[in-house]
């Protein structure tokens, strides 16, 4: 028997915070809970923010955020669950970036932060105080941490480039609100 030490605690923190947090808020876009406004609400919300179809939207964010949170918590198929939650954080980041950095002026700090930690956690691993250690790593090998994040970054990069396609389209002059792209099209 093993002696834990400061990381397999500190990671653990890491997971529990970060996966419920991420698992809450993806239960408010799934079941309304929380105070979230379920599929409909969220349905609506997205197709406003120029995800579309709206409803198809909400339910991927909510898997992504709800399931990789919870997998996240858990310690369990960690480059995935970090690599989804990563995913749908930056799909959030993408709507806030024009509003600047800073959360107080609706920015992206805290959806930056998420999928930061979410990514950190999916490449550094779950620690020994996890399912994946208790399972022997069968869905937790290192071949699965970069296929996990370039699987992901390809899908956000188009989901993130069609909703900013979308928005210019809708606007009169290019841009609802002010908003600017997250990612440039042409370079891609």
């Amino acid at each position: 028997m093993s002696c834990y030490d400061r990381s397999d605690l500190g990671l653990l923190l890491l997971r529990l915070g970060t996966g419920g947090v991420l698992a809450a808020h993806g239960a408010q876009k799934l079941f309304g809970w929380f105070g979230g406004g379920g599929i409909e609400g969220t349905g609506e919300a997205m197709e406003a923010m120029g995800y579309s179809p709206g409803r198809q939207s909400a339910v991927m964010a909510g898997l992504a955020e709800a399931g990789g949170g919870t997998l996240l918590a858990l310690g369990l198929a960690t480059p995935a669950a970090g690599a989804a939650a990563a995913g749908a954080m930056v799909g959030a980041t993408a709507v806030q970036a024009p509003n600047g950095f800073f959360v107080q002026g609706g920015g992206y700090e805290y959806t930056a932060s998420l999928a930061l930690t979410a990514a950190g956690l999916a490449i550094t691993g779950p620690g020994r105080l996890s399912l994946d250690q208790a399972l022997g790593h069968a869905v937790n090998r290192g071949w699965m941490v970069p296929l996990a994040l370039a699987a992901t970054g390809a899908a956000t990069a188009v989901v993130v480039g069609l909703r900013n396609r979308r928005v210019r389209e809708t606007s009169k002059d290019g841009w609802e609100d002010g908003q600017e792209t997250l990612f440039d099209e042409q370079g891609a």
